[in-house]
This record gives structure tokens, sequence and C-alpha cells, in this order.
């Protein structure tokens, strides 16, 4: 009887620990697809140094954050397309203005928090 028990109790741990061995993997996983899938849209866009560094925060915390929330597919497609396309107008307003280094940074930060378009 206490054989039983206790090869039951064993069996329950490692079904236990092969579950969070199994949800670790996959959470690698997700984290190198949105990795891939950032870096991707980075060298689509063409941006190198401090804007690819910020875009790629960007983009890997707006995954992070869909995939956590459990938003269905097509809402985060739209918000990374909405979200794509307000870093490209906000960026080519920095262009315009011939911004660079800090204060291009300093204005790509407000852009796109959207406080830059807003009437003071």
């Amino acid at each position: 009887m206490r054989r039983t028990r206790w090869l039951v109790a064993m069996g329950a741990a490692l079904a236990i620990v092969a579950g969070q061995a199994v949800a670790q993997a996959s959470h690698e996983n997700s984290q190198h697809e949105k990795m891939t899938s950032c870096n991707a849209d980075a060298t689509a866009k063409g941006l190198k140094g401090a804007d690819r560094k910020t875009f790629m925060k960007s983009c890997l915390s707006e995954k992070s954050t869909a995939a956590t929330s459990g938003a269905a597919t097509a809402p985060a497609a739209t918000t990374s397309n909405s979200q794509q396309q307000k870093m490209k107008t906000c960026s080519a307003d920095a262009t315009t203005k011939g911004l660079k280094g800090a204060g291009r940074k300093a204005f790509m930060k407000d852009c796109l928090s959207g406080s830059g378009g807003t009437a003071h």
C-alpha cells in the first residue's frame, strides 16, 4: 500500500515537472518568433542604429502585450499595422525636420506615444 502511494506521488511530481518544461519551451519559442518577426520588420523598413533599437523595443513590447492579453490575431494585426504606420509617419516627420541623434530620439518617443500630434 505504501509503495503504491509512493509511486502515485512520484508520477504526479514527474507530470508537474514535465508540464513546466513544456510550458517553458513554448515560451522560449514564442519569444524567438517575436524576435525574428520584429527583426524582419526592422530590416524591411531599413532601420539602423538608435532608430532600429527603439523600433525593436517597441515591437517586442507590443507583441508580448498582445500575447499575454489573449488578444485575437486579427486585432493584433490591426494594432501592429497602425503602429507600423505611426512609426513610418513619425520617422518621415523627423526626417523632414532634419532631426538627428538625441533630438530625433526624443521626437520619435513623443510622436509614438501619441502626444506629438495633439494640440497644446
